[in-house]
């Protein structure tokens, strides 16, 4: 039986804290000079329908950094353009490589794609459905960076809230640390999903919808931003009439002094530039994370 890496529906709060510990272990030992060669032989085919540039690129260099190897394939550079299903691409890659990690627009993909393939399948992202590696690469950030996830924490999740997989799978994450409170701040038409509001709600976490931005900054231990994703518009004129907002130094200054603002990146017009130089601001050391995180994740499912 191959395993997989598909959601985080069934993780336990152990599983998240064996992850954070392997994640750990590898960058002290990284931070330390030393190489590793633990997936060396291994083949790890990346296998992206949508555009990624730090996904797909932190899982090669985590493979790379391993001593394994990588093929990486795009649909725009495959059989898909030929009229080939997602099946028959999934069997053939798992051929030739020893796991798959696939990016894919419709949500369920990845469980499709593990239903047929002879090698575990990581699901790196599908729809607006999940993105269980983020969500771990995140609460790993969010653990380096506070020191831990036994105290209370007011997590502030800004953005698209209705089409962030990364955020639905970082809230089923942190349901499992009991002491959270979530403030949810969205444009009207793309508030948190009722299923996520509902999840939430039975695991007895505190959370909030009717917050102001300017007074929820100077409740947050964390300000996750997301941007306003307008390839998941069906009807694109709608894009324009959403909106805006922008984290920048004048909303810093009401922030705690030992908060962090994150972002899964890409960003747009939602964090201002000058917020970069702020220490508080972790959304570039947070890319670092993943590269451990998956490091982590990958050396776990292909040995």
């Amino acid at each position: 039986m191959n395993q997989h890496l598909l959601d985080v529906v069934n993780f336990k709060n152990e599983d998240i804290m064996s992850y954070i510990s392997k994640a750990r272990d590898i960058k002290m030992f990284l931070d330390l000079g030393n190489n590793l060669t633990c997936l060396k032989g291994k083949i790890l085919a990346c296998l992206f329908f949508e555009p990624s540039t730090r996904t797909s690129c932190s899982f090669q260099a985590a493979m790379l950094k391993m001593g394994g190897s990588v093929i990486s394939v795009t649909d725009k550079y495959s059989s898909v353009e030929k009229g080939e299903t997602m099946e028959d691409t999934i069997h053939s890659l798992g051929c030739y490589a020893d796991a798959i990690v696939l990016r894919h627009p419709l949500k369920g993909s990845s469980h499709l794609a593990a239903s047929i393939s002879n090698v575990p399948i990581i699901n790196a992202g599908d729809g607006n459905g999940e993105h269980p590696t983020q969500a771990l690469l995140d609460i790993f950030t969010i653990y380096s960076e506070l020191g831990s996830l036994d105290n209370e924490l007011v997590i502030t999740f800004l953005g698209d809230l209705k089409n962030s997989r990364t955020i639905h799978s970082l809230i089923r994450v942190l349901c499992l640390f009991p002491k959270m409170k979530f403030i949810y701040i969205s444009p009207d038409s793309l508030e948190m999903p009722s299923e996520i509001v509902s999840f939430v709600e039975e695991k007895g976490i505190e959370q909030v919808k009717s917050m102001s931005l300017e007074e929820a900054i100077k409740e947050a231990d964390v300000l996750y931003v997301t941007r306003i994703q307008k390839e998941r518009f069906t009807d694109i004129s709608l894009y324009s009439t959403i909106s805006k907002y922008c984290v920048d130094a004048a909303l810093m200054s009401n922030a705690k002094e030992k908060m962090i603002v994150m972002h899964p990146l890409p960003r747009n017009q939602e964090i201002a530039v000058e917020v970069d130089k702020d220490p508080r601001a972790v959304y570039f050391k947070q890319m670092k994370y993943g590269l451990y995180m998956r490091m982590a994740i990958l050396n776990t499912l292909m040995h």
